[in-house]
């Protein structure tokens, strides 16, 4: 199954329905047929984008990916509905359940008051709602018999990159920088913070991190997904304030910071978020000492394989270090710029977290 060029923009994230969902009362794009077999069956799914499109090199592509790999072990077809501006959220959900779909998998957290507000209308179809749960208009948690959050606690993951980032870094100073002030986003910063300090405590050492203070939980932003000119501004401001490995948790802002480092002629590292950048992006291949995975799309297959056989349930998953849900990249380029110790120790801490031994907490963490 290939996936048609279409433009990147947005990899935002978050937890709880924070944005107001806009009109219901946009047209909603063509909806494209993709079929894997010839198999008969009732099972239908469904995937509705947001705008940042299923070629965003992100948490789109990835769910797209496996909902695409679960149709084809289950031999159905499936329906998407790609979001080209946030107006066709509602009409976009509206339109799968129009066509027929039993499950509807639902990716970014600004679907999430379209999810809940289909979910409630028709309580026969089942939802899967990527990076977020569902709230009532005040904010309140809200559960639904037919709507399955899809969480991910990335401050673990993000701590073994802050670990990483400090047993690595040459000039002692890191930094990161987000998008927008998401829990989602920020959670991946206060993971980062927290590993650094904890390499400053057993390493005796003194890193910096610029960018985020997770006690008072403020910090840089770049004010969008899609301001790749914004996030090479802000990273040109950490490299000249020393930053040498930069955290971006801003979706394609990454490439900002690319411009940025090559502008700079200096020896900068990025740590990628959601997938591996790696993979996604090799056109800064040299650039990437690691990434701080979502496993969407295995959660996105799981989850609609299951529904396909009758197992699907409201339960929330979360993905962890645990169950392999959250995870590091593999340091491809730069492991041999890497310390062999440290990773070496970032194996037994992730061991400790799995444990309990060590606890990472966020504001942001899933409960």
């Amino acid at each position: 199954m290939t996936i048609s060029t279409r433009k990147a923009a947005l990899a935002g994230l978050a937890m709880f329905g924070t944005v107001a969902m806009l009109a219901a009362c946009a047209q909603a794009p063509a909806t494209t047929d993709n079929t894997n077999s010839a198999a008969a069956s009732d099972f239908l799914p469904c995937i509705v984008s947001d705008f940042g499109g299923f070629d965003d090199k992100s948490f789109n592509q990835s769910s797209f990916e496996g909902i695409s790999q679960a149709a084809d072990e289950i031999g159905v077809e499936f329906k998407q509905a790609e979001s080209k501006s946030a107006d066709q959220y509602v009409s976009n959900v509206s339109s799968m359940v129009d066509q027929g779909c039993n499950f509807i998998l639902d990716v970014g957290f600004a679907l999430a008051n379209a999810t809940r507000d289909a979910a409630k209308a028709n309580p026969d179809v089942q939802f899967a709602l990527i990076d977020s749960a569902i709230s009532n208009d005040d904010f309140s948690p809200l559960v639904l018999d037919n709507v399955k959050p899809v969480l991910y606690d990335t401050a673990q993951a993000a701590y073994l990159a802050g670990y990483l980032a400090a047993g690595t870094t040459k000039t002692g100073t890191v930094g990161t920088y987000g998008g927008q002030q998401f829990p989602s986003v920020t959670i991946f910063m206060d993971g980062f913070v927290d590993g650094v300090a904890h390499y400053n405590e057993v390493k005796g050492a003194d890193v910096k991190v610029l960018g985020w203070d997770k006690a008072a939980q403020a910090g840089l932003f770049a004010g969008s997904f899609d301001d790749i000119a914004k996030g090479k501004t802000i990273s040109q401001g950490l490299i000249d304030a020393g930053a040498d490995i930069i955290l971006p948790v801003a979706g394609p802002l990454f490439q900002g910071t690319a411009q940025a480092i090559q502008d700079s002629g200096k020896d900068v590292a990025i740590i990628g978020v959601d997938s591996d950048l790696f993979e996604t992006s090799p056109e800064f291949a040299s650039m990437y000492l690691t990434s701080v995975m979502k496993q969407m799309t295995d959660a996105a297959k799981r989850i609609t394989v299951d529904a396909s056989k009758g197992d699907y349930t409201s339960e929330a998953y979360v993905g962890t270090l645990e169950n392999k849900g959250v995870l590091l990249a593999p340091l491809h380029e730069w492991e041999s710029k890497v310390d062999p110790a440290i990773m070496t120790e970032i194996d037994a801490i992730t061991a400790d977290i799995i444990s309990g031994a060590i606890v990472v907490e966020s504001p942001a963490t899933p409960k």
